[in-house]
């Protein structure tokens, strides 16, 4: 079964640390195990999916503020 698409591919600019900034695109979409959000360069070099915690499904601010954890926590370690 192909996923389904909650949010197609969206463009954001992430604000970091210290007034840096990263441009990146992400989706959320469902498939049979879940909903997840998938997160990915400009470029379509992948970087990151995760599920969704169940309390912030289907809420774009929480989508984004995903985005800022998961570039601070996940992919600069």
């Amino acid at each position: 079964m192909a996923p389904a698409i909650i949010q197609d591919w969206t463009s954001s600019t992430v604000l970091l640390k210290y007034q840096e900034q990263r441009d990146v695109e992400y989706r959320v979409y469902r498939d049979s195990a879940g909903i997840f959000q998938e997160i990915r360069e400009p470029d379509g070099l992948p970087l990151h999916t995760q599920e969704i915690p169940e309390g912030m499904k289907l809420h774009r601010h929480s989508y984004e503020f995903l985005l800022r954890y998961v570039l601070l926590d996940v992919v600069n370690t």
